[in-house]
């Protein structure tokens, strides 16, 4: 069941973190709160499944593992929902703010009181999928236009998402920096709002805004654990979603919190460069990923500023564990709850069974028999196509469906 990954070879970068001020302060409590505040509010809100599987702690002699499960956050599918939607928000207060001369509250804008001019305004951002349908969520919830750039190798599925969420989909040639910088341009010469969850120099408060989102995920889980974990292993990506998960942890339990450990695909290995290098290093992606959500050759330099100072190991996975992770899910062969989960859900647990089952990267990793480990499941089936193409017909047929 483990074999293809205990005879991996993954790379592994261990880094010494200092929890300096970023940790703290690029997002803070307050912000989180705001955040938290206004997303726990909305119609159909939640909290998605943190789910103990004990089959699997059991197989890697660890302590527990406990699987966060995004599938059904807020109907879209994977935890950008919390993100991109409630940045949308944030931007129509803002804009609405400027225009008016006076404080515009959320629930304004819940009651409609400024419908026509934000019928006026666009929001566009460049996506690999997930954050682009939270983006389209949000301006349709809210009333705005939206306009979603994803790149060539972008999936029809998650295409027609998008644009059954009555978002106009603009698919680009090239990569997903290359919808980023076609959404910039177009932006800056047309005068719309850009909701992107990756930063840039001159722009900053609107990822912030999409990562204190993220953080919502993050407040779930300390909730609901009696105790700290010991490790958390985080996608990579452009980093957003490991710098909201590490800074929460942090501001939470402080010295216990978990040792951060980022895993991203070898094919898009922005973070690991940055982590060698000491600076935010982009990378030119040559091949696309299967783990599609993150296929990002360049990390946001506001994640990274956190990330720094927060994780303590950096790994990188071949594409070829991707099926194999996904059917151990699906088919519930640890004995544990059979779950649906898409390619980026994955990272997190590649990288877990690689440090518990390779005994060199295991002691690299401090993982003991009393280790208690979180992932995030990033996303459900977002491309059921992809999904039916890594499980085929190796799931039992006994009736009983995946979560």
């Amino acid at each position: 069941m483990f074999d293809c990954f205990q005879n991996a070879q993954p790379e592994l970068h261990i880094a010494r973190p200092e929890f300096g001020p970023a940790v703290r302060d690029v997002l803070s409590k307050a912000r989180f709160a705001r955040a938290s505040a206004e997303i726990r509010s909305w119609s159909g809100y939640r909290p998605t499944p943190l789910i103990e599987l004990a089959g699997i702690a059991s197989a890697l002699n660890v302590s527990s593992v406990h699987y966060k499960h995004e599938a059904a956050r807020f109907g879209l599918g994977s935890f950008k929902a919390l993100g991109g939607a409630y940045a949308v928000l944030r931007v129509l207060q803002d804009r609405l703010t400027t225009q008016l001369g006076h404080k515009v509250s959320f629930k304004d804008i819940h009651t409609g009181k400024y419908s026509d001019r934000i019928s006026l305004m666009t929001v566009v951002s460049a996506t690999d999928g997930n954050h682009g349908r939270s983006v389209a969520w949000g301006a349709r919830r809210f009333g705005a236009q939206c306009r979603i750039y994803i790149h060539a190798e972008v999936s029809a599925s998650r295409e027609e998402a998008i644009r059954a969420l009555g978002a106009k989909v603009i698919r680009v040639n090239g990569d997903y920096d290359a919808a980023v910088a076609q959404c910039r341009w177009e932006a800056e010469r047309y005068g719309w709002f850009i909701v992107s969850d990756t930063s840039w120099q001159g722009y900053s408060e609107i990822p912030k805004d999409v990562m204190a989102g993220y953080g919502v995920m993050a407040r779930e889980i300390t909730s609901e654990l009696t105790e700290p974990a010991t490790h958390v292993f985080l996608q990579g990506g452009v980093g957003g979603l490991a710098a909201a998960v590490a800074s929460t942890f942090y501001q939470h339990w402080g010295s216990t919190a978990p040792l951060n450990v980022v895993v991203e695909p070898e094919l898009a290995s922005c973070l690991m460069a940055s982590a060698k290098n000491k600076s935010p290093t982009a990378v030119r992606i040559q091949r696309e990923t299967l783990m599609a959500g993150l296929s990002c050759g360049e990390p946001s330099e506001l994640a990274w500023d956190i990330l720094e100072q927060s994780v303590s190991a950096y790994m990188t996975i071949p594409d070829d564990l991707v099926a194999p992770a996904i059917k151990l899910l699906a088919s519930g062969q640890s004995g544990d709850t059979r779950l649906k989960v898409g390619e980026s859900a994955v990272a997190g647990l590649i990288g877990l069974f690689c440090g518990a089952l390779n005994p060199k990267l295991r002691d690299r990793l401090k993982l003991t028999p009393e280790s208690r480990i979180i992932i995030i499941g990033s996303e459900g089936v977002t491309d059921p196509e992809m999904f039916h193409k890594m499980v085929t017909d190796d799931l039992p047929m006994d009736g009983a469906e995946p979560a």
